[in-house]
């Protein structure tokens, strides 16, 4: 919990001391170390062991959050202005991560090597059909953008229950999506270990997979606070911030479907 607001002489947040920093950083060592285990066939404990604790950072990191806005009053426009560079910088940081992939991507692309049989993708690959699965996906995932939106105009209209159909459309629409995506790998004729197109391609459309489940996490928040009526009045930032996060996800797909499954397949 924060100072009281009675006791601040200025507009900013004073965060009392946390752990979820900590907790969270700590939850990402072991959901890596996991990962790593695990794509070298060792069990997915230790990876599920850290996914939980993240999910459980996130879970009690927004409870605090909420209770610093509805408590103790302490989202000022001053803070509210922080929250959203800080949102902003970090979606920027989390699109960094996607430049690299994509780098990686077009740098064996455009630049055939003898190795992998001088073409792109290498001899022996068989790509996904782009009309396939992921044009579904496509579709599923800019539908449940638009779901968003159109559950967003129930906090100008007052309408609690188009807000909450938004949500649990996009909710729905997302794990939809996940399904899909688990499917096709299940599909796919090829694995991760078996060259720079099947680890580009894994690890871009994978990372992508785990943010879509961040994201429906974050929506599953606001279904929640919108069923509990948190977003009746003016302040929404945390609806906010769901509604960037999934329409950057959305954005990222769509550059991930173009290169990675349309562009290859000509």
């Amino acid at each position: 919990m924060s100072h009281a607001a009675s006791a601040r002489s200025h507009p900013f947040h004073i965060i009392d001391p946390s752990p979820w920093p900590v907790l969270g950083s700590l939850g990402v060592l072991v959901m890596a170390w996991g990962g790593v285990d695990y794509m070298h066939g060792e069990t997915p404990f230790i990876l599920l062991c850290g996914l939980g604790l993240v999910l459980l950072t996130m879970v009690l990191w927004w409870r605090d959050v909420i209770r610093e806005s509805r408590i103790d009053r302490a989202h000022t426009p001053p803070v509210v202005t922080g929250l959203q560079m800080g949102m902003a910088l970090f979606i920027g940081s989390e699109v960094m991560f996607f430049v690299a992939f994509f780098w990686a991507y077009f740098h064996n692309a455009l630049h055939f090597s003898p190795v992998i049989g001088g073409v792109w993708p290498p001899a022996g690959i068989e790509t996904a059909h782009a009309f396939g699965l992921p044009l579904a996906n496509t579709l599923i995932l800019v539908t449940s953008g638009l779901t968003l939106m159109w559950g967003k105009g129930g906090i100008a209209l007052r309408q609690r229950w188009r807000l909450v159909a938004g949500l649990a459309a996009s909710i729905a629409l997302g794990l939809v999506f996940l399904g899909f995506q688990a499917w096709e790998y299940g599909l796919l004729t090829y694995s991760f270990r078996e060259g720079i197109f099947p680890s580009t391609f894994y690890m871009a459309t994978g990372f992508h997979g785990f943010h879509v489940f961040i994201g429906v996490c974050m929506l599953s928040v606001m279904l929640v606070r919108a069923l509990l009526g948190h977003f009746d009045g003016p302040k929404h930032l945390g609806f906010q911030f769901a509604e960037w996060y999934w329409h950057f996800v959305d954005v990222v797909w769509i550059f991930l479907f173009v290169f990675l499954y349309w562009w290859v397949g000509l």
